[in-house]
C-alpha cells in the first residue's frame, strides 16, 4: 500500500537499512535505474545516487545531509548489493 505525500510516494512497511541520527536510510523493492536510496529525516526527504553520490530528488537539512553523505562514503558498496537484492530485475 503507498500514499503520497508531497513529492514522495510513502510505502508502508518502509525497508529501513540503517538509522543515523534519527535519519532512515531507506531502500525499496520495486524501483528504478539508478540505483539510490531514500533518506528521510522528519518531513524532508532526499533521493541519492549509490553509485555517484548525485542527489537525484529532495533535501534534507545541511547538518543532516552531511551525515548522510559520510554513512554513503562508507557503506556505498553494501548499498549497492542491497538495492540489487531488492530489484534483481535490474541486474
Amino acid at each position: 500500500m503507498c500514499i503520497y505525500l508531497g513529492t514522495f510516494v510513502k510505502r508502508f512497511n518502509m525497508p529501513t537499512i540503517d538509522t543515523i541520527d534519527g535519519i532512515k536510510v531507506c531502500i525499496y523493492g520495486g524501483e528504478h535505474r539508478p540505483p539510490h536510496f531514500h533518506a528521510i529525516y522528519n518531513e524532508f526527504e532526499v533521493v541519492i545516487e549509490i553509485e555517484t553520490s548525485n542527489i537525484y530528488a529532495g533535501d534534507l537539512p545541511n547538518k543532516q545531509l552531511k551525515k548522510v553523505f559520510d554513512w554513503l562514503a562508507g557503506n556505498s558498496e553494501w548499498a549497492s548489493e542491497v538495492f540489487y537484492e531488492l530489484n534483481p530485475e535490474l541486474l
